[in-house]
This record gives structure tokens, sequence and C-alpha cells, in this order.
């Protein structure tokens, strides 16, 4: 069977949105650890548009954040950036100490590879980082530009083809453009004997916002496990780590990594169910599982009851989430990478 997983380079647009929500979020824990926030960030063609709810007793400039991020990522046009944000309802407010919406989280880890994530993610993550790793660190690539896109299928755990958007300047030719990508991307890390596009409908030059919109959260399943599983339906992007969608899908994923660390199953995948104004989860199941030990079945549901605590405010205190950490989760995928506490 066929498996496709997909990864974005830094500057594709709904990971610009992404990384300019999470930024925000950042500077509001930075200034206010109890800052609640839940932003949503849009872009489209010279503009960035920002809104959504937030508590706090911080103030700053969020236009400023966004211009920031949007250059750091390696953008020089001029961004003209709208605000609407406004405090929380009195419902929200109320509600604050349980959870603020309906939400199913899935974590899931496999001993496909060290990363505890399936080996076609893992490669997909790992082409886009590098090229723009290349982009930003060797004078040879300084022609390529922040968008971009990594397409990767696997069948039978064997990569059988990929497909790479790399956006370039004007001043250098296509067949450049594949030839660099090629040499200095796919072949070191994949090898050769497989399909591969690279910028298959030839110049990528029109980018970002000048030529296309992006949103932040349009990306889950790069943030979480390559559409390779369930995703749920929580966005984690732009939210505080209070939130159900953050703080149980970190938890969640902290879980399944227990499970397969242990050397219990081969892959697990821990669902959780919230519901409006309730910390405890109104359900929690372990499924999709591959169990090592042998004799009578273990019961990993009740396991995972017993050692993990899934209400928000417990996980905050076990995974100390109150840190800004969350720009840098922003792409290349929330799991599987060192210094996040959930992947401790």
């Amino acid at each position: 069977m066929k498996k496709i997983v997909e990864s974005t380079l830094q500057g594709q647009p709904d990971k610009v949105c992404d990384q300019i929500a999470d930024a925000i979020v950042d500077e509001y824990l930075r200034r206010d650890p109890e800052a609640c926030v839940d932003v949503n960030v849009m872009g489209s063609h010279g503009m960035i548009m920002i809104g959504g709810e937030v508590t706090s007793t911080a103030d700053f400039d969020v236009g400023a954040i966004a211009k920031k991020v949007y250059a750091e990522i390696g953008y020089t046009d001029e961004i003209e950036v709208f605000t609407n944000i406004e405090e929380q309802s009195t419902e929200m407010k109320r509600s604050a100490r349980g959870v603020q919406d309906t939400v199913v989280v899935n974590g899931y880890a496999t001993n496909e590879t060290r990363e505890r994530l399936p080996r076609g993610l893992v490669f997909a993550h790992n082409l886009a980082r590098r090229i723009d790793d290349l982009r930003k660190t060797d004078p040879a690539f300084s022609w390529l530009r922040p968008d971009g896109k990594v397409q990767l299928i696997t069948e039978k755990d064997n990569v059988t083809g990929v497909t790479i958007l790399a956006s370039h300047h004007l001043n250098i030719k296509d067949q450049e453009v594949k030839t660099a990508i090629l040499d200095r991307v796919v072949i070191p890390i994949l090898g050769e004997g497989i399909q591969i596009f690279i910028n298959p409908i030839g110049a990528f030059t029109d980018v970002c916002f000048r030529a296309d919109s992006g949103v932040s959260g349009h990306k889950i399943h790069v943030d979480t496990y390559g559409g390779l599983i369930p995703h749920g339906d929580g966005v984690m992007i732009g939210k505080d780590p209070m939130r159900a969608e953050r703080a149980g899908a970190y938890l969640a994923r902290f879980a399944a990594k227990y499970l397969v660390d242990q050397d219990l199953v081969q892959s697990a995948m821990v669902q959780v169910v919230y519901t409006l104004g309730r910390s405890e989860p109104i359900h929690l199941h372990v499924v999709g599982m591959e169990e090592k030990t042998r004799g009578s079945k273990m019961d990993f549901t009740n396991l995972i009851k017993q050692q993990f605590d899934f209400r928000p405010e417990a996980i905050m205190e076990r995974l100390d989430l109150r840190k800004p950490i969350y720009q840098s989760a922003a792409v290349y995928g929330s799991f599987g990478r060192g210094g996040f506490p959930w992947e401790q």
C-alpha cells in the first residue's frame, strides 16, 4: 500500500501564517505566562490579517511581530498588517478552567525510526529542512527563495517517489535548480533509483503572498503525523498551551511514545476526547497497536489512564508548557525533534 506524506519549506504561505501565529503566542507567554490566546493569521497578496481572542495583561505591537517573522523567514517585500484581536467572551472566560471547545486529539509513535515517527515523514521533514539550511548557510544556494514543498511516496517502507517544489530567483535557469536540488538534497538523503520530480512545471519565482494566500492551521497534517493516522479536529497553532487542542495533543504523543519506548508495542495511537467545560477527558483509548508482549494481552488503555493525567492543567505542570517555545515547533512538524518537553 502506498503512503503519501508532505512537508513544507519555512516560507510556504500556510507555514508563514503558522509561524506568525505561534510567535504571537510566544510573545504573550514571554510577557504573561498566564495569557489565554487564540489567534488566527491569514496572508494574501501584500497583506497579513491577524484576528482572534486574547485575555492577558501583556500589551505589545502584534503587527511588528508579524513583520519581524516574515523578514526572518527570508522575505524582503513590504507587507501591510491588519489586526483585530478582542478580549475573550464572558462564556469563554467562564469555561477557562475547563475545556473551551469539543476537542479530539490523537498521539502516535512507532519504532520504525529513532524519531518514533513513520520513516517517510522523517524523510520529508529532512528534505524540507535541508533545502532551507542550504538557502541560509551556503552562498552557492543564495538563489533559493523560502517558499516550497515536499511530497514523498513510500511503499512497504521504501521511498518510491518524491516531488520537490523549490522557489528561486529569476536569474537562475530551471535546469540548474533541478541539478542542484538533486545533487545536494535528494541523493544525499534518499539515494538514487526512485521517481523524482523537481519543479515539474518549470520556474517557481512568484512566491508566498505575492502569488498565493495562506491561513494558519491549514497544515495540521504536517504539524502532526503526515496524514498517516487520524489527526483529530484540534488545531494547535495560535493557541496557548492550556488549550486542550495543544496540551492534549502533546501528552497523547508523549504517552504513545512511552508505550513504544518501554518496548511494549511496535506502534501505538492514543486517542483523547474532551468536551466543553470539563477538564477530564470524556474518552481515552489506545488503538492501532502491534503488541510485543507475549501471553495475556495488556490493557494499554488502563495503563495510560494510570500513568498520565490528561487534564490540561496537569499536562501544563508535567510538561512545563508555559515557556515560549512554539514558533520553532510551527515548521518541520511538532514531533520527532529534540528540545521539546513532549519529546523527552
